[in-house]
C-alpha cells in the first residue's frame, strides 16, 4: 500500500499498487516503424518495457504515402530525458518539424505553426500571441465558461444517456475557443469537422491519409484569412482582433503567420481538452472511489484532480525534436547532428522514478509533475491555463448535477500515434431537469 499526501485539510487515502502493464514482445521486436504495433492490445506494456529496459531506443520510421521516408528516430520514454530535451532548444530544435515524418518544405511554409519554430522567430511570435492567453484574459472568460458548461448539461440532462464525446467533451472547448476567436456559432460545425480530419489522418473514418488532412488544414487557413480581414475592418473584443493588431518591435504577424496560428489554435484548442475530458470521464467511471473523493470536497480536490486527469489522459502522445549538434547526450546515448528525437509524453507520465504508483488514477496526487503540457522550455503549452479551467468547470457542472453519470460501453478510440483521442463514448445517468437561465 502507498499513501497519497492529498490536499491540505483532507485525510490521506490508501491505494492499492497497480502493476505496470506487460508485453510478450522481446525488446528487439519493438519497432515503431511497424504501424500494426500501435494497435496491439498490449501497447501500454510496450512503453513500460522500453522505459525500464531500453529508455533511449532507435526505431525505423513508418512509410507514409506522399511523404519522404526518413532513416529513423530515437525514442525517449523517461521523464528526465524528455524534460532535458524540452529545456535545451539550443541543442534540440523544432524548426525541422515536430511530427515523426518530414513534410515537404511548402507544407511548412504554408502551415509554419509556432510549434515548428525556433528562437528568435518563435520568441517574437509567442510574445504576440501570448497577449490573448494571459491569466487575466483567461480569468475574464470564467463566467462564459460556466454559462457554456451549464447549457451543455442542460441539453443532455433529461435524456438519461448520450454520446459523451460529441455532446459534452467536444462541445465546451470548441465553443470557448470559437468564442475567443470571434467565430460565429453557425461556423462551429465546420471548424469541428475540419479539426477532426486534421488530427485523424491515420484513422480511416476521417479519410486515413495525409492529403485529406492537408486539405482540411487549408480550409481552416483560408477561413482564418477571411476572419482576419473582417476584424481589421471591424475590430471587436476577441483574440482575432487583438492578435491582428498586436506588434512586437514594430512588427505584427503576417497574414500567413496568423493563418498558421489560427489552425494551431482551433485544432489544439479543442481537440486536446476534448480528449482530456473524455478520458477523465472514463477514469472516474473505472475508479468510483476517486469520484467519491472528488465529489465529497469538489473545490478542494479540483486542482489535483484536474492535473491527474491531464497526466492520465496525456492528450498529445508525442512531439519530435531534431538534434542540432554533433555531440548531444541524452540518457547516456550519443545523439548525432540531424537525428530525430521523439518525446513520448504518455510514457513519461507513467515513469515510476517520478510518480508513486504511476498506473493508479489518484485525484489527490501531489506532487504531480506531469508533462501533459510538454516538458517545459519555450514550447510549453500556450493554452494550459485555459485547458485546466475548462476541465474543472465541465466536471463541476457534470458531477454536481449528474452525480451518477458513467460510461456504459467501450470507447471508440482514434487510430493515431499522435493524439490520444476518443471518437465516441456512451454514458448513462439519472435524468434531471435543466436549470436554464435560473442557473446563470
Amino acid at each position: 500500500m502507498i499513501f497519497s499526501d492529498g490536499v491540505k485539510g483532507l485525510e490521506s487515502t490508501a491505494m492499492d499498487i497497480v502493476s505496470a502493464p506487460t508485453t510478450d514482445l522481446a525488446l528487439d521486436e519493438i519497432d515503431f516503424g511497424d504501424p500494426a504495433l500501435w494497435y496491439r492490445q498490449d501497447f501500454p506494456g510496450i512503453f513500460a518495457k522500453l522505459q525500464s529496459e531500453r529508455p533511449v531506443s532507435w526505431h525505423t520510421e513508418p512509410e507514409i504515402p506522399g511523404l519522404p521516408h526518413g532513416e529513423g528516430f530515437w525514442s525517449l520514454t523517461r521523464h528526465a530525458d524528455i524534460q532535458h530535451v524540452s529545456r535545451h532548444p539550443d541543442l534540440f530544435i523544432s524548426g525541422q518539424g515536430t511530427n515523426i515524418p518530414d513534410f515537404p518544405p511548402e507544407v511548412y511554409e504554408f502551415l509554419g505553426s509556432m510549434i515548428n519554430m525556433d528562437p528568435p522567430r518563435h520568441t517574437r511570435f509567442r510574445l504576440i500571441v501570448n497577449r490573448g492567453f494571459t491569466p487575466h484574459q483567461v480569468n475574464s472568460l470564467e463566467e462564459g465558461v460556466y454559462r457554456r458548461a451549464r447549457a451543455i448539461v442542460d441539453a443532455i440532462c433529461e435524456k438519461g444517456e448520450c454520446d459523451f464525446v460529441d455532446e459534452v467533451a467536444a462541445a465546451l472547448p470548441l465553443q470557448i475557443i470559437c468564442d475567443m476567436m470571434g467565430i460565429p456559432e453557425s461556423d462551429y460545425r465546420t471548424i469541428y469537422d475540419n479539426t477532426n480530419i486534421v488530427l485523424g489522418a491515420s484513422d480511416p473514418e476521417f479519410g486515413g491519409d495525409i492529403a485529406m488532412a492537408f486539405t482540411a488544414a487549408q480550409e481552416l487557413w483560408s477561413y482564418a484569412q477571411e476572419l482576419r480581414t473582417a476584424r481589421l475592418a471591424d475590430p471587436r473584443d476577441d483574440i482575432t482582433t487583438k492578435i491582428s493588431q498586436a506588434q512586437v518591435d514594430g512588427e505584427s504577424l503576417t497574414p500567413e503567420e496568423f493563418g498558421s496560428f489560427f489552425v494551431l489554435l482551433v485544432v489544439a484548442g479543442n481537440e486536446t481538452t476534448r480528449n482530456a475530458i473524455s478520458h477523465g470521464m472514463k477514469a472516474l467511471t473505472d475508479n468510483p472511489e476517486q469520484r467519491k473523493i472528488w465529489l465529497n470536497d469538489f473545490d478542494a480536490v479540483s486542482p489535483s484532480a484536474v492535473e491527474e486527469i491531464i497526466r492520465w489522459s496525456t492528450p498529445v502522445i508525442h512531439f519530435r525534436r531534431t538534434c542540432a549538434t554533433a555531440d548531444a547526450q541524452v540518457g547516456g546515448q550519443l545523439i548525432t547532428e540531424g537525428q530525430k528525437v521523439v518525446l513520448w509524453y504518455n510514457a513519461a507520465n507513467r515513469d515510476p522514478e517520478v510518480f508513486d504508483n504511476p498506473y493508479a488514477f489518484d485525484v489527490l496526487r501531489d506532487p504531480n509533475e506531469h508533462v501533459g503540457f510538454g516538458g517545459g522550455g519555450p514550447h510549453f503549452c500556450l493554452g494550459a491555463h485555459l485547458a485546466r479551467r475548462e476541465i474543472a468547470v465541465m466536471f463541476d457542472e457534470l458531477l454536481r448535477r449528474l452525480p451518477d453519470i458513467a460510461v456504459t460501453g467501450e470507447p471508440d478510440y482514434l487510430q493515431s500515434n499522435f493524439i490520444h483521442g476518443i471518437k465516441r463514448m456512451p454514458v448513462g445517468f439519472t435524468p434531471q431537469a435543466p436549470v436554464g437561465a435560473a442557473g446563470v
